[in-house]
């Protein structure tokens, strides 16, 4: 007996909240509220789109400005290792010091571009965010534009856009 309490309180919960879940604009005096969600839908789907069309566009200058950095990050490596290298051979002071200069900078430009790395993907993130968002806000329209059409086929109408 204790082993059935569990699933049927699961059973309960799954099915009050189905009904809960079902079409929220039912009668004609919900049309007022039906078309002003829309609105906001609608806009809500316009300004996703714009901004997923900048991030879009956006991102071939930051993966630009990432492969620059890299490269740059890469020859002042091999620039850094080529002085240490010398210094090795010749092994002044002064060499060492040139050296330990080259090393810290290579280290500062291997930073930026790491740095430019996470924000390639920090833009593809919120390109992803940005699309996954404006399909919910359009299967949500959808879903609207389908109450709308339940409601206009109960009264026995057609809905005006």
């Amino acid at each position: 007996m204790k082993k059935l309490i569990l699933p049927l309180i699961m059973v309960v919960a799954l099915l009050s909240a189905t009904t809960s879940y079902a079409q929220k604009y039912k009668v004609a005096s919900d049309t007022i509220k039906l078309n002003a969600e829309i609105l906001d839908v609608t806009n809500d789907i316009s300004d996703l789109t714009a901004k997923l069309t900048e991030a879009q566009n956006d991102l071939p200058g930051i993966k630009a400005k990432a492969s620059s950095a890299e490269a740059t990050a890469q020859n002042s490596a091999e620039h850094s290792s080529d002085r240490a290298d010398q210094m090795a051979n010749d092994g002044s002071i002064k060499d060492a010091k040139k050296a330990k200069r080259s090393a810290k900078a290579a280290l500062r430009k291997a930073k930026k571009s790491r740095a430019a790395d996470n924000e390639v993907a920090k833009q593809e993130k919120k390109i992803a965010s940005l699309s996954a968002d404006l399909y919910k806000k359009q299967n949500r329209l959808q879903a609207l534009y389908g109450m709308r059409t339940a409601i206009f086929n109960k009264l026995g109408t057609q809905p005006v856009n």
